[in-house]
């Protein structure tokens, strides 16, 4: 199945009473570039995620979003702290000591006091963490490949007809070529005839000379080996995978024919089936740089 480099993903999941939310978004890119936006607590899970996509993905500039509400699951340890208490409580003592005051040291007042209790929230088991977020980004990544899969069949329709225009075409120059040496052979029979007037034509000199020309004008070879990239094209369209830079190449070698074949051009004619050709072949070059 042929995938467009370019798509999104979104998803959702309650794991263990936190709600992860991922969301994925691609465009085009000749590497795989995977960039995380993850809240820093939980940058532990980074290599999981890019070793997931890494084997779901490619090609493309892909940028991983996850967002993690765990209010529900968040575990609150309080613990005295009492080396700060202990500080306190001898300050108050001492304080009652010197000034004679009412001893009324209690609980109540020690627990006002900054830093008396230490809070600590626990993270969770990160192993356990890491895999809820990657069992919740395999079905993003499931949804996303299936979006980019359905834009590449649609690639895939629009270079298939942008290969037929250009066999339709190819056929013109196939027609054509031919046609011009029988054009340049009676030019050349009339040239003759005005120069030398009444002096016999040389019949055999015409033939050579206009052998000469077909040999310098003749496409067979580059239109065969053109449709012969048309194939290729449609086989790896057929066969699918990721196929996008074996396509960009088979691209360069289609223009090279295309070219070959323009050098060679006689007439108004050719060259204006050439023109068109290479359009096409351009339009093709376009969407392959947006298939996996």
């Amino acid at each position: 199945m042929i995938r467009s480099m370019t798509g999104y993903g979104r998803g959702e999941q309650v794991l263990h009473d936190r709600t992860i939310t991922i969301e994925v978004r691609a465009v085009n890119n000749r590497y795989l570039d995977c960039s995380v936006k993850i809240p820093r607590v939980y940058v532990f899970a980074e290599d999981t995620i890019k070793s997931l996509v890494q084997k779901k993905v490619g090609r493309g500039k892909l940028d991983v979003f996850v967002s993690i509400d765990s209010s529900a699951a968040d575990k609150v340890d309080v613990k005295l702290n009492k080396p700060v208490a202990d500080g306190y409580y001898s300050a108050l003592t001492q304080m009652r000591a010197a000034y004679g005051l009412r001893d009324d040291i209690s609980v109540s007042l020690l627990s006002r006091f900054p830093d008396v209790f230490l809070v600590e929230k626990d993270q969770g088991d990160a192993e356990v963490i890491a895999g809820d977020i990657a069992q919740v980004l395999d079905g993003v990544l499931d949804d996303f490949n299936a979006m980019r899969e359905r834009e590449g069949q649609a690639l895939a329709r629009d270079i298939r007809e942008k290969a037929a225009a250009i066999t339709a075409l190819l056929t013109e120059v196939e027609k054509r070529s031919p046609a011009t040496v029988v054009e340049y052979r009676e030019k050349l029979r009339q040239r003759m005839e005005e120069v030398l007037a009444a002096t016999q034509i040389d019949e055999s000199r015409i033939l050579t000379e206009a052998a000469i020309f077909a040999d310098k004008v003749a496409v067979d070879e580059e239109t065969v080996r053109l449709r012969s990239h048309l194939s290729q094209l449609e086989e790896m369209l057929t066969k699918g995978g990721a196929i996008g830079r074996k396509l960009d190449f088979l691209i360069q070698e289609f223009n090279r024919e295309a070219n070959t074949i323009g050098s060679k051009c006689s007439d108004v004619e050719m060259s204006r089936l050439v023109v068109e050709i290479k359009g096409e072949i351009e339009k093709i070059r376009e969407q392959v740089q947006n298939i996996e």
